[in-house]
């Protein structure tokens, strides 16, 4: 998939050839123009096929407590659709009353794929876990240059939501039911 800026760039490479071309003999302009016109149809195919893959997560969409907690902890999960392109979430673990961690989490549509984006506190920059495989009821995420987790797996199943992170021989299950 190509951006808008992207798209232009290789309508300006196309015109670029048209006028290179009007210089040249037409049986060289044509094939040019053709694979040009090729080249735009496949990125407007993947465009589209990218947009009704992060469609498929609007399943994903409200809030979400975690009922595999140990003792004494409280997990909540929230998701909202911000646009398109963007989902935001937030995580929150709590000790009794006490918030022990906040996490800012987002999908989102970037450089031809999507992206799960993890802030927590212990990192500098959010992590960036690429989403591998999508379904209608859950999808995929992998970074293999991070040290835990590696990947990031979330599965509808019913209604619950099966969350998993693992890497490393390591793996931790959450398990939510709408709220």
């Amino acid at each position: 998939m190509l951006y808008p800026r992207q798209r232009n760039r290789t309508v300006y490479t196309v015109l670029g050839l048209f006028l290179y071309s009007n210089k040249m003999n037409m049986k060289h302009y044509l094939p040019a123009v053709c694979l040009s016109i090729l080249i735009l149809i496949v990125q407007n195919v993947f465009a589209q096929n990218i947009n009704d893959d992060f469609k498929k997560l609007d399943w994903l969409q409200g809030s979400w407590i975690r009922i595999n907690s140990k003792p004494g902890r409280t997990t909540y999960e929230t998701w909202q659709k911000i646009s398109a392109d963007e989902w935001n979430g937030q995580g929150v673990n709590m000790k009794g009353t006490d918030t022990v961690l906040v996490e800012k989490i987002k999908l989102i549509i970037k450089d031809d794929a999507i992206y799960y984006v993890a802030d927590v506190p212990e990192n500098k920059e959010p992590v960036y876990f690429k989403l591998i495989e999508i379904t209608d009821n859950g999808f995929i995420c992998e970074n293999a240059q991070h040290d835990f987790p590696k990947k990031i797996s979330y599965q509808k199943e019913g209604d619950k939501l099966r969350a998993i992170v693992s890497g490393n021989g390591k793996s931790i299950d959450y398990l939510f039911i709408k709220n």
